[in-house]
This record gives C-alpha cells, sequence and structure tokens, in this order.
C-alpha cells in the first residue's frame, strides 16, 4: 500500500494535500485496465505483474541530453543513464524515434501545492480520442504491435545496480531522488507497467521516492515548465548529446 508521512512531517502538508493527486498518477493506465482508481482508495503496488524482459529495451549506458521545445521555448533535460539504464534508454530512444513530437501535457497539477506536469501518451495525438481518455495508452512497438513496457526501476544510495520491479519501502533512499525538476516514469497500479509517460516534478516530492524511476533533470528551462498548460503540446524532443551511449 502507498504509506505516507505523520503528521509531524514537516511537509505532510504537500504529501497529504496530493493523496488523491498521487492516485491520479498512478493510473496513467494502459489499454488493459481502463478504469480509474476510485477516490479516496489506496492503491495496491503489485510486484512484477507485467512480465518484462529487460535483455530486449533498450538501454542508455552513460548521459545524454534531449531538449524538448513546448511554446516555442525549450527544456533541457540531463537524462541519467548510469543510474537508470532502462528508463533513460527507454525514453532517448523515444526521443530519437520522434514519438514525443506532437503528444499534448495531459495532466498538469499546481493547486494546492505545486505537483506534476505530465504527457507522453500517444494517444492525445490521435483526434479520434477525446481528451478524457489521455493517459491511458503507452508506446506501441511498430515491430510487435504491442506496447512496450519498462520496469520500475530503482538504484538505492550504496547499491551497485538498479533494483527492478519493486516498490522500495519508505527510508530506503534512491540515488536519483524527486526533487524539484526530476523527470520521471508514469505507471499504472503495476510496478512494470511504464510505458512512455513521463512527468516533471514542480516541487520536491521525496514521497515518491522508491516508487517512481526518476531517470534524469531539468538543468535549464523550468521557467518554461512552470509555464505549461493542460493540453499544451510537445512541439519537439531531440537527442542533442549523447546519443551514441544508446545501445538497442
Amino acid at each position: 500500500m502507498l504509506k505516507y508521512p505523520s503528521e509531524s512531517d514537516k511537509r505532510s502538508n504537500i504529501r497529504i494535500a496530493t493523496f488523491f493527486t498521487l492516485l491520479t498518477l498512478a493510473t496513467a493506465t494502459y489499454s488493459w485496465t481502463q478504469q480509474p482508481v476510485l477516490a479516496g482508495k489506496t492503491t495496491h503496488l503489485a510486484q512484477n505483474t507485467v512480465p518484462v524482459d529487460i535483455k530486449k529495451l533498450p538501454r542508455l549506458l552513460g548521459k545524454a541530453t534531449v531538449v524538448i521545445t513546448v511554446n516555442k521555448a525549450p527544456i533541457t533535460i540531463e537524462v541519467d543513464g548510469t543510474n537508470a539504464p532502462i528508463s533513460a534508454g527507454n525514453f532517448v530512444d523515444l526521443v530519437q524515434r520522434k514519438a514525443y513530437d506532437g503528444l499534448a501535457f495531459h495532466r498538469v497539477v499546481r493547486n494546492p501545492e505545486p505537483f506534476v506536469v505530465q504527457g507522453g501518451d500517444p494517444q492525445s495525438k490521435d483526434p479520434k480520442i477525446p481528451a478524457e481518455a489521455w493517459g491511458t495508452g503507452g508506446w506501441i512497438n511498430p515491430g510487435t504491435g504491442k506496447i512496450r513496457y519498462v520496469p520500475l526501476e530503482i538504484k538505492l544510495r550504496g547499491g551497485k545496480q538498479p533494483i527492478y520491479g519493486q516498490v522500495q519501502e519508505d527510508g530506503k533512499i534512491p540515488v536519483l531522488r524527486h526533487r524539484r525538476g526530476a523527470v520521471a516514469m508514469a505507471r499504472a497500479n503495476e510496478a512494470n507497467s511504464a510505458s512512455s509517460q513521463f512527468y516533471f516534478a514542480l516541487s520536491d516530492l521525496e514521497f515518491l521516492d522508491g516508487k517512481y524511476a526518476v531517470f534524469g533533470y531539468v538543468t535549464k528551462g523550468m521557467d518554461v515548465v512552470d509555464k505549461i498548460k493542460q493540453s499544451d503540446r510537445i512541439q519537439s524532443a531531440r537527442v542533442v548529446k549523447g546519443l551514441n551511449n544508446l545501445k538497442k
């Protein structure tokens, strides 16, 4: 179950205020389930319910730089394949494929406290799919005709390798944390259900650490992220450095 901090925690006001928002974030569900998590009910984060063979997934061995353009303004992201090779590799591969071009940011949560800006659902580019359904899709691999899933990937401090498919308990500190400007994979309840959707953290969100995979940080253009509105679109996303570190 999702665990939330005690009232004595200094950040409890943000965490409690975003309780229902977190449930909404967790319901970036894919094609097998169209029903959202009911408000007021805590969701169980299942382990390894979506089989994923990481050997077949792209990897980023090192770092890369991606520039996303929104409203004609650039957002520069340093993608960290050293500490999140699968999540970073998946993202850079999709950027290289121009899979994010034209996609909308379907979820923007700033009240009562800054939370996330989320996008990356390929369905948001399909005029036949209503906006109400955005956030329920993932990237379909043209080679297989199926959604490509990536596992939850968390590398803990002091660890040599990332841990896959396991939500980490509170108190276990990952290398890549949810500080303001973090870029992470959105997913459904299942730990291994991430695909193409990602989000920007609008503030420090430590209570998400170990539950969602951070794979990079905004290094320039956070002011652009702060101005993104729901339904704004990614005009382009390009790898400007480190593409040679992508291994397929």
